[in-house]
């Protein structure tokens, strides 16, 4: 039986933050969490970063098309327009959305060049007119995700001053991954690593914000040893820990949430995502666009290495089906079997 909806925490307190799913451009499609969600019912998942041009005049429900069991699901927009953001605020809500997401972090050449992502670190009372807009069209929660700075800001105070508008503009939570973004002269994968964390001044931000949710993120990679951020923060976003080592998610509902993980282990997942994939494939999905979300299972277990390479080599192929994953599950089930290839 494909995965069912379980509880989840939508009741507007702190508490839906705890734990969540970043979103990762290219990674975080819809199918990648479906994924995630049958292994965790309460982490709190967000898509990839969608333009308001996009929104507004692009392919609406190829763009924003969802299904249920992935509640509670956040939708995170690219933009600065107050009026474009409210607007695409509203068509998310009706589309079923639990969050709209402003990004104010990333820091590629795309969103350099239409002046929003990082950018917008520069300008903290555009942002708070952003927000109060979005909070105007929708009743859902708008949050917003930031870094501390960028260039040579001092995230002493460009963190406070964003903070400060979009707290005057009534923002739900703030999500802050704990790094400046260089603008010029790093790539957005080095702007991932070189700059330095600095999670101190996340604890000082909360200090001076006690009413205000804020999550940290940014090179969190097992959730025992973030679990002590929780102490004085409100939750935890994983980014590539839980894309690529999805495995640890199975860890958040007993560890964050005091319940049971709605699977037993990635085998059970997998087998809970089969029917999704069917489903899929009848609809002329590839296999492969579902497929390259699960190689970072059984990560570190014997056979996990021909699991992958069965998985990389034949999902792509035309007509491949769902006997290529009973292929490849059977590598990592028999050890004996994965030894000889």
């Amino acid at each position: 039986m494909w995965l069912q909806v379980g509880e989840i925490a939508k009741d507007g307190g702190a508490a839906r933050w705890r734990f969540s799913v970043a979103p990762m451009m290219d990674w975080t499609d819809r199918h990648c969490r479906v994924l995630h969600r049958t292994l965790s019912r309460h982490a709190l998942l967000y898509t990839e970063m969608v333009t308001t041009g996009a929104i507004i005049h692009g392919d609406r429900q190829r763009l924003l098309g969802f299904s249920d069991v992935e509640h509670p699901v956040a939708v995170q927009l690219g933009g600065s327009d107050p009026a474009a953001l409210a607007m695409s605020a509203r068509i998310c809500e009706d589309f079923g959305y639990d969050e709209i997401n402003l990004n104010c972090g990333c820091p590629s050449d795309r969103v350099q060049n239409g002046a929003f992502g990082a950018c917008l670190m520069r300008e903290p009372k555009l942002v708070g007119d952003c927000v109060a807009a979005m909070k105007a069209a929708v009743r859902i929660p708008v949050t917003v995700k930031c870094r501390i700075g960028v260039d040579d800001q001092q995230p002493d105070e460009a963190l406070w001053a964003l903070t400060t508008c979009v707290v005057e503009a009534g923002v739900d939570a703030l999500i802050v991954h704990a790094r400046k973004a260089w603008l010029q002269g790093l790539s957005p994968k080095e702007n991932r690593d070189i700059p330095p964390l600095d999670y101190e001044i996340v604890h000082r931000l909360k200090n001076d914000f006690p009413d205000l949710p804020i999550a940290l993120n940014g090179g969190l990679q097992n959730i025992e040893a973030a679990q002590p951020h929780l102490d004085e923060l409100d939750g935890l976003m994983f980014g590539r820990a839980a894309y690529q080592n999805p495995d640890l998610l199975l860890g958040v509902d007993p560890l964050l949430f005091g319940a049971p993980a709605p699977v037993a282990d990635s085998f059970a997942a997998v087998e809970a995502f089969i029917p999704y994939v069917e489903a899929r494939l009848s609809e002329g999905i590839r296999l492969h666009d579902m497929t390259r979300h699960m190689l970072g299972l059984f990560s570190g277990k014997y056979g996990a290495r021909a699991f992958r390479r069965t998985l990389a080599t034949k999902a792509p192929m035309r007509g491949a089906g769902i006997e290529v994953i009973r292929e490849a599950l059977a590598h990592v089930r028999n050890p004996e079997t994965a030894a000889a290839l």
